[in-house]
């Protein structure tokens, strides 16, 4: 078993034990009174989280090199990044790169 299988199933026991201790009914206000088990608050407010922690923890997409084109991208109005003159440097860049 790798630690991230024991991981969850520590967890999984965990919120098991806390929910089903917490099952009496509570008065909340939600824009009006509303009586509602500990359980069923506890049981929403972690699926919540285990949205939000899957949507914010899963991999962004990369963007394709074939798509990607570097000597445009390089190339701007202002700088010109795709000549390689070192001449260009001054000497208190060249000796920054010493």
């Amino acid at each position: 078993m790798t630690f991230k299988t024991i991981f969850i199933i520590v967890v999984t026991v965990l919120v098991t034990i806390i929910l089903m201790n917490n099952t009496d009914e509570v008065s909340f206000w939600i824009f009006g009174d509303v009586r509602l088990s500990k359980l069923a608050v506890l049981g929403v407010m972690f699926g919540l989280g285990l949205i939000i922690g899957f949507m914010a923890g899963r991999p962004r997409k990369r963007i394709k090199a074939e798509t990607f084109n570097t000597a445009e991208s390089l190339q701007d109005k202002d700088y010109d990044f795709v000549k390689d003159d070192p001449n260009q440097l001054s000497d208190e860049d060249r000796d920054y790169i010493r």
